[in-house]
């Protein structure tokens, strides 16, 4: 079996996967950068025995991080409490060529999602990830990672709201019931909300006219589905893209 972690700076998403390359489960959880080696290997170990699978049949631990000073954790954990040494994947082991200037500087879990995305809908493709950062990544029709861009998150777009405009409240994000708002609240919902639509149609508009009218959108992430309901350009929400692209690699890594 095989565990997946995506370490994200808002969540980390940990997935199983059977010996048939089956997710047969997920767990989204906040990232805390203050967790040890061991609160990390007993919350798995609960999280494991509350599904009842037996963890000591996990073979092959991978992870997409973007956090790096929970990388020695991770590393620690997996050891000590699974038995195994994780795979932390690089632009060189993911098995995509990746078109970056320094192709180091590319975030594990952009290189993993571009790897699901061609495998599961082909190319050329842009995959569109809501995370603490709004990412835009580019598949080129041969396949090969070809850069993208980066936007601030939705939930970090409000927070910066209320922090920097004193008479601002902190407010939910969710779809108002029209454009035009009559109330402080209600104006910055529909600015938030149809303001991050209109960016993601127009950069989606903008990235095809550079890779092509005919590339599939495909959305990810926390705010994906939510989001996605009011855009124009995105096709498919696919929730569990970048855990499919750890699975996808860590089998390519196994038959070599």
């Amino acid at each position: 079996m095989l565990l997946a972690i995506d370490l994200g700076n808002t969540n980390t998403v940990f997935g199983v996967y059977d010996t048939n390359d089956k997710l047969i489960v997920h767990w989204r959880l906040s990232t805390q950068k203050e967790r040890t080696v061991d609160e990390y290997g007993i919350l798995l170990r609960n999280l494991f025995a509350l599904e009842k699978i037996d963890s000591k049949k996990i073979r092959r631990v991978i992870v997409a991080s973007v956090v790096p000073p929970l990388d020695p954790v991770l590393h620690e954990m997996v050891e000590v409490y699974f038995s195994v040494r994780a795979v932390f994947v690089t632009h060189e082991n993911a098995g995509i060529p990746v078109l970056y200037d320094d192709p180091r500087q590319v975030g594990a879990d952009r290189i993993v999602n571009a790897v699901a995305v061609v495998h599961k809908y082909g190319k050329p493709a842009i995959v569109v990830d809501f995370g603490t950062a709004t990412t835009f990544d580019a598949i080129t029709s041969e396949g090969a990672y070809g850069g993208g861009v980066i936007a601030p998150g939705i939930v970090i777009s409000a927070e910066a709201l209320y922090e920097h405009a004193a008479k601002l409240p902190r407010i939910e994000i969710q779809k108002p019931g029209s454009v035009i708002g009559t109330s402080p609240v209600a104006s910055m919902q529909s600015g938030l909300f149809y303001g991050y639509v209109a960016l993601v149609d127009g950069m989606i508009t903008r990235m095809k006219k550079e890779l092509g009218s005919n590339a599939r959108v495909i959305a990810t992430g926390g705010q994906a589905a939510f989001i996605s309901q009011e855009t124009k350009l995105i096709e498919t929400v696919d929730a569990n893209l970048t855990l499919d692209g750890l699975q996808l690699v860590a089998s390519r890594l196994a038959r070599h």
